[in-house]
């Protein structure tokens, strides 16, 4: 069979596009006295394919449009070379390849080690291997923009709630107007980033872990031994030494405490080991209580390199976030069961501790950015239909009064009822409500952002549960530790009706007024809020926190992530609660 070459084939495809093409599309650039005849046919016929068998990952199919008009708007001229080498700009975006791995990203996902080999073939100044450097060069610079701008999956994809489409590129004109012939590729890129402190500071982050897993590494750290009972301060435990070189790696014990040197078969777990193993505990969500434990052991035995992951997808999923989003004011990191206030310049006000929906059923505490808008003093809570089915249905069958006993009161189109059968509360005819007061599912305050989940943050009667490290006992919603500072907190600045400024005596007296019972007090400014999903967390004075993958969005993550590009792009239904009443 008679081969055809690219260049003939290209020749070919391109004739057809012309005849086919006649009227007046985008603006065009004028034509250039070089490349335009020479390689047209090459591109054109290397774009049709949607495939470049030659690419880590061939299949560009979610670039093609792009790539597409980004060469049509420049009548096929080549981007990426001249005289047969590489731009500056190119070779600029190859070094941002080989270290992509520094913003959390995987090198050969953008083909960083095939580019010595591209550049090498152009010296022959083949149009067949000027024009497939030049096209791998646009698919894989759109591909990395993309990545670092709105992420490498679409996160409504894992049902979270978050449109990235506000902060999406037009690609092909950006690289045609900013990026082809950029003179500082590392400024552009940090332009394209998120720009947040705590990403900043997550990036950071990551550059010291991969330097501490590759010295893990070296060294040749074997796991600590298990242990069956928690060993305390001044008890023996074999691995002493080896203790204490692990808590020095990450800083949990300070690099000239003594022991590991002077003795690296020290065996006795010393006070001093026992403060620094506390330390280490407070840095990845494990009990405080400074006793080297068979949970706390396994957490060290975690090897760095998945500490990088972690950090990884932390980075990723900051770069879903809206602009608008981006520093909310308000943080909820769910495996952290932690809320962080900040300042209108985004300096961390506060930190609090929540409680979550339970990883068990269908409780978990959805991911979605929202705006509160408004409190309110003293709630009502709604049952939930699929509650009051299970939960009050089968006591009211035993007991008529049990609603009444338990503060819970009926209501049908509004109206408190007398009479009603546990067969109506079942079927959801009528809506059971608990009323207001200290003993109230939802306690004395919620703090309302709507959204389609009934979720919002709340007190709660329950505070005990907030001495607990894991925090996943709620339906879905989120109870917060200090809800009275919490509304002072999102009521700074306003007045009450009496011309008050909101301090913490009359959120009090609102708390303890049952005239207040049900009041709605609304946000004078809107506040953004993010309920948000990672498993390590950076400090501002650099200390890494990290958490059990409490929900396993992160291993979801990785599954799709290694099986490369094009990713998914049709989100999947987001599950919204469907049941009438307030989550809890």
């Amino acid at each position: 069979m008679m081969k055809v070459s690219l260049s003939r084939m290209g020749a070919v495809c391109a004739l057809t596009v012309l005849l086919v093409v006649g009227g007046c599309r985008r603006h065009r650039k004028s034509k250039s006295a070089e490349n335009t005849t020479d390689y047209a046919g090459n591109l054109q016929a290397l774009v049709a394919t949607k495939k470049l068998p030659s690419l880590r990952w061939p299949n560009f199919s979610d670039y093609q449009s792009a790539v597409t008009t980004f060469y049509d708007d420049r009548n096929y001229e080549l981007a990426w070379t001249r005289d047969g080498k590489p731009t500056a700009t190119a070779l600029a975006f190859i070094e941002q390849f080989k270290n992509a791995g520094a913003k959390g990203l995987n090198p050969e996902d953008y083909d960083a080690s095939l580019w010595a080999g591209r550049e090498q073939k152009l010296s022959g100044k083949s149009p067949d291997a000027i024009s497939l450097f030049d096209v791998a060069m646009t698919v894989n610079v759109m591909r990395y923009i993309s990545d670092l701008r709105i992420g490498r999956v679409n996160p409504s994809h894992f049902n979270f709630d978050i449109n990235v489409q506000s902060k999406k590129y037009n690609l092909a004109e950006f690289v045609s107007d900013h990026v082809v012939d950029a003179t500082d590729v590392p400024k552009l890129i940090a332009g394209v980033e998120p720009d947040s402190e705590q990403y900043r500071q997550t990036e950071a982050a990551l550059a010291h872990y991969l330097d501490l897993a590759k010295q893990q590494q070296a060294d040749g750290a074997q796991p600590l031994p298990m242990v069956m009972k928690a060993v305390s301060a001044g008890e023996h435990y074999a691995a002493a030494g080896e203790l204490l070189k692990r808590l020095q790696l990450e800083g949990d014990a300070p690099a000239d405490e003594a022991g590991a040197e002077t003795n690296p078969a020290a065996s006795v777990f010393t006070k001093e080991l026992s403060e620094d193993v506390k330390h280490y505990q407070n840095r990845h969500g494990l009990e405080e209580n400074g006793k080297l434990g068979p949970q706390t052991i396994a957490s060290m035995n975690v090897p760095l390199t998945e500490r990088v992951v972690q950090l990884q997808d932390a980075l990723e999923r900051w770069r879903w976030l809206p602009d608008q989003y981006l520093n909310a004011r308000l943080i909820v990191n769910l495996p952290e069961f932690m809320l962080r206030g900040y300042t209108p310049d985004h300096k961390l006000d506060f930190k609090m501790k929540v409680v979550v929906g339970k990883v068990m059923g269908e409780h978990q505490t959805p991911v979605f950015a929202h705006m509160m808008r408004y409190l309110v003093f003293r709630p009502y809570w709604n049952v939930p239909i699929d509650i009051a089915k299970t939960e009050l249905a089968p006591h009211v069958a035993a007991d008529p009064h049990y609603l009444e006993s338990h503060n819970f009161e009926v209501t049908a189109h509004g109206k408190v009822q007398t009479h009603y059968t546990a067969k109506e509360i079942a079927q959801g005819n009528v809506v059971v409500r608990e009323k207001p007061g200290p003993k109230n599912s939802l306690g004395l305050v919620k703090f309302m952002f709507p959204n389609q989940y009934d979720i919002y943050l709340h007190s709660t009667p329950a505070p005990y549960l907030f001495d607990h490290s894991r925090r996943d006992f709620s339906h879905g919603c989120i109870r917060v530790q200090k809800p009275a500072d919490l509304a002072v907190w999102v009521l700074d600045g306003q007045l009450d009706k009496d011309k008050q400024p909101w301090d913490l005596s009359k959120v009090q007296a609102a708390f303890e007024d049952e005239s207040q019972n049900n009041r709605t007090v609304g946000l004078k400014t809107p506040i953004p809020i993010v309920i948000f999903y990672v498993t390590a967390e950076v400090e501002d004075d650099g200390q890494v926190h990290f958490f059990d993958d409490i929900y396993r969005y992160d291993a979801d993550l990785q599954a799709v992530l290694a099986k490369g590009p094009p990713y998914p792009v049709k989100p999947e239904p987001i599950v919204a609660k469907t049941t009438a009443g307030d989550t809890v």
